[in-house]
């Protein structure tokens, strides 16, 4: 019997290298897709539904049903849009399911995803981030089991299999510090968008990119952490890696550090969680390290980069004050895409949200509450955008 599968962001980069994978692996003829969802790259996704031959197909952006349905007349692929339609798309029975939609968005269908009972392969951070308790909640009420594909927390897992968790002593998070690691702030205070988004090792989206040179991209990375592990924040440390070689450390109690290492290429950490627990070849390069010569650490700087001193706050605070960090690093971002603020001002928008907005949560929250604070912190970036803007006009 065929391995039913679902990816959730397909069209993404995430989405994009799992497709990859599963077509060199068979595809149609060794899987059954179940769903396949996007947004608004509706060419793409139909032809990804059409290569795999997936049963539905699915756009977050109602005013793409049209577009969708058009593209895939005649297939015999059902085309479905909406937020609505991306929850029913994660109910349907599959075994294995990517989570890669970027952003809060993809925190409903991950939910339902979890809810399966089956593998829920989690390169959606913000999920853990924004609701880390209930996620944990619904896969364990399940028994779903949770396989993280962000490479610095596969390595991570990679690290422990087949360790005592009462030996782990400190994870050790590497972050590439993306296009700014060298630059000063008061260069970085004058970066334009096109520089934010030229990483200089992984290929990605603009969100994603951008999310690397500011380093919130790792302030998240350090929440998902705490829950992905069951760590304290005190356990969890951040290393500029420039050559992003070593994806992530563990350290033990006797001393000693297993690292794990693997070529700039995300296709490694979604192939690790797709094969789960084999490891089948993957078309990914191999490591020749004396040709690397060196590999450089060095300690993340929060001064540069105070996303990585809020990602610290936000644990303090706990309660909902991840979902309020990411909203508001959302919200923020899209000013900064817009040329409303510039790129250091989205950490001071963040940091404003925190300290303004109580973050307060029963630990049996719903989902309900966290959509609610997502767009009091929303809310509070834009309006605060705006009042910045009134007053350099004034």
């Amino acid at each position: 019997m065929k391995r039913r599968i679902s990816i959730f962001g397909s069209t993404g980069s995430i989405g994009v290298n799992t497709v990859d994978l599963i077509t060199r692996q068979g595809g149609a003829d060794a899987y059954d897709v179940v769903a396949l969802t996007g947004a608004s790259n509706i060419a793409l996704l139909a032809e990804q539904a059409v290569a795999l031959q997936a049963d539905v197909a699915v756009t977050a952006r109602a005013d793409k049903r049209d577009a969708l349905e058009a593209a895939l007349a005649g297939t015999g692929i059902e085309a479905a849009a909406g937020p609505e339609a991306l929850i029913a798309a994660a109910a349907r029975p599959a075994d294995w399911i990517m989570s890669a939609i970027v952003g809060a968005a993809g925190l409903a269908p991950t939910l339902e995803a979890a809810r399966q009972g089956s593998v829920l392969a989690l390169a959606n951070k913000e999920s853990l981030v924004c609701a880390g308790d209930l996620l944990l909640r619904e896969v364990a009420a399940a028994g779903t089991r949770l396989l993280p594909v962000d490479s610095e927390h596969s390595a991570v897992f990679q690290c422990l299999r087949g360790e005592s968790r009462a030996a782990l002593d400190r994870v050790i998070l590497t972050a590439s510090g993306g296009p700014f690691r060298d630059w000063t702030r008061d260069q970085m205070a004058r970066a334009t968008l096109a520089e934010a988004v030229a990483h200089p090792n992984w290929d990605m989206g603009q969100r994603i990119s951008i999310d690397s040179a500011s380093m919130f991209n790792k302030a998240l990375e350090v929440i998902e952490a705490k829950y992905l592990f069951d760590i304290q924040p005190d356990q969890i440390e951040v290393l500029v890696h420039p050559q992003s070689i070593v994806h992530s450390l563990v350290g033990f109690t006797d001393g000693s550090v297993i690292a794990q290492l693997g070529p700039p290429d995300m296709r490694g950490a979604i192939g690790y969680a797709l094969n789960y627990p084999e490891r089948r070849a993957l078309p990914v390069e191999r490591l020749d390290l004396a040709k690397l010569a060196c590999l450089d650490f060095r300690h993340g700087d929060a001064e540069r980069f105070p996303a990585l001193r809020l990602a610290r706050k936000a644990l303090e605070m706990g309660g909902l004050s991840g979902a309020i960090l990411n909203a508001a690093k959302e919200a923020a971002m899209d000013a900064f895409i817009a040329g409303r603020i510039g790129f250091l001002d989205m950490a001071d928008h963040v940091e404003s949200a925190l300290d303004a907005l109580s973050a307060a949560a029963d630990p049996t929250y719903s989902l309900e509450h966290v959509i609610a604070v997502d767009a009091r912190a929303r809310a509070h970036v834009t309006a605060r955008v705006t009042q910045g803007e009134d007053l350099s006009h004034a």
